[in-house]
């Protein structure tokens, strides 16, 4: 006999953890699964690793870069990657914790394996089977491998996170926030980094000031660019070193190559094809506005189902969908408009809104009116590594609408959350204008600009 159940969540990570918590808090008898690890992508193998990472490769380029201009000397500075190491896996296993311990606290049931389902209301763990009228498939997603021969040579963002030693040399190759991101930590942290993506710049999906910024800034750091490197294979030599080749026959050598070429959801080896659930072109769960699946009682929220794949997104997306399940709140959804996001690179990047080119396309240049502003970052002007911040507001139509900002330099991830506040409830260019600005930083410049 199946055991009951008020809500199933499959998986443990962002999204499952959240909805499962937030259901639970409101009287519902919850059962989560999980196969792996608790936390997911983001606090095993993502943004919380990462985060670690890019502020061990700040701490570098501090000592590096701009401590000379401070009057402290740094030529004695020494780096032991196994202690970094150390300490970022016992933070991410005090994150993982707290998860488990929430879990508890909440009353939420926890399965260690990997359900399938039997038909729409039926999963089956490890022989046993248990029912609910609400199942939330939160399975996350996965880093993806090109098709093209040795690929099985290269590695992941997953595994870079298992890296004992750190190489002499490393090419990454994507053109997406995980490449950007890792090419600036290792390059930072004293690893000669190549970067290869298919097209003429990285972070296509931004505002193209961003993407030029981040590239200007990154040749100037010692990276070294590929543009138009669509893969074609890649070998491993005599003398052990990874060889990639390109169509355009361009051949870059490595000690590792990591592909950061995008991801898949988690779909396989579910059952699915026992239920009614179906999927869009791209392999993605296809759900509405509310998280629903096409089966009545079946949802689908965080990477799996290919909106936004952001942790706060996943987190928040799970929580309404619990409020609108066992809250009597009907109408409970998340907005996927103006989501604010940063992409740790060197330097940092802040984002909310349309880029100025998807605001061209929305609403016609002709209504479209765009501020930018240009400066030497307060904290590097004193040194002799000065490094440029540029920032930009889009505006739409005779009130100047903000529908976009956008910045990339130092301190940005610390300045767009409150920003990202003012967007969201329909702020204008006067708005801006009408704030007296903090002096001196640099998101004054925001409510500055002329």
């Amino acid at each position: 006999m199946s055991k009951q159940y008020d809500y199933i969540v499959i998986g443990g990570g962002s999204a499952g953890s959240g909805t499962a918590n937030r259901a639970a808090m409101h009287g519902a008898k919850v059962l989560l699964i999980e196969g792996g690890r608790v936390g997911g992508t983001c606090v095993n193998v993502g943004c919380v690793p990462k985060k670690i990472m890019w502020y061990g490769a700040q701490v570098s380029e501090t000592f590096h870069k701009y401590a000379e201009g401070y009057g402290f000397g740094a030529e004695q500075v020494t780096f032991d990657f196994a202690k970094l190491k150390a300490n970022r896996d016992a933070y991410v296993g005090r994150s993982r914790q707290s998860y488990a311990n929430n879990f508890e606290r909440n009353g939420v049931e926890k399965i260690d394996g990997y359900a399938s389902f039997v038909d729409n209301h039926t999963v089956q763990v490890n022989g046993e089977t248990y029912t609910a009228p609400h199942i939330t498939i939160a399975t996350g997603g996965h880093p993806l491998y090109p098709q093209v021969p040795g690929s099985e040579l290269g590695e992941t963002s997953d595994d870079f996170f298992e890296w004992e030693t750190l190489p002499e040399s490393v090419l990454i190759v994507g053109a997406g926030y995980i490449a950007a991101e890792l090419a600036g930590v290792l390059n930072e942290l004293g690893v000669k980094t190549d970067l290869a993506f298919r097209r003429d710049h990285i972070l296509r999906g931004f505002d193209s000031m961003l993407s030029s910024q981040v590239m200007e800034e990154m040749a100037g750091a010692g990276i070294t660019l590929h543009p138009n490197a669509v893969p074609k294979s890649l070998t491993k030599a005599d003398n052990g070193k990874l060889v990639f080749e390109a169509e355009s026959g361009e051949v870059i050598s490595a000690d590792r190559v990591i592909w950061a070429i995008g991801r898949g959801p988690n779909v396989d080896n579910m059952g699915l094809e026992n239920t009614g659930v179906t999927f869009r072109k791209n392999g993605y769960i296809e759900t509405d506005e509310f998280e629903n699946t096409a089966v009545d009682g079946i949802y689908a929220i965080g990477d799996v189902n290919g909106k936004i794949a952001l942790t706060p997104v996943a987190i928040a997306a799970g929580r309404r969908l619990s409020e609108r399940l066992f809250n009597n709140k009907p109408n409970s959804k998340l907005d996927y408009e103006n989501v604010p996001s940063v992409v740790f690179t060197h330097p940092i990047i802040g984002t909310v809104g349309l880029s100025e080119e998807a605001a061209d396309a929305k609403y016609g240049k002709e209504n479209v009116k765009v501020y930018t502003s240009t400066f030497a970052s307060m904290y590097t002007a004193v040194t002799p590594n000065r490094q440029m911040v540029k920032m930009k507001l889009v505006t739409v139509g005779e009130e100047e609408k903000v529908v976009g900002l956008h910045g990339i330099g130092y301190g940005v991830d610390e300045m767009i959350q409150g920003f990202a506040v003012a967007i969201k409830m329909g702020a204008t260019k006067e708005d801006f204008d009408n704030t007296v600005a903090i002096h001196p930083t640099g998101s004054e410049e925001f409510v500055t600009m002329r």
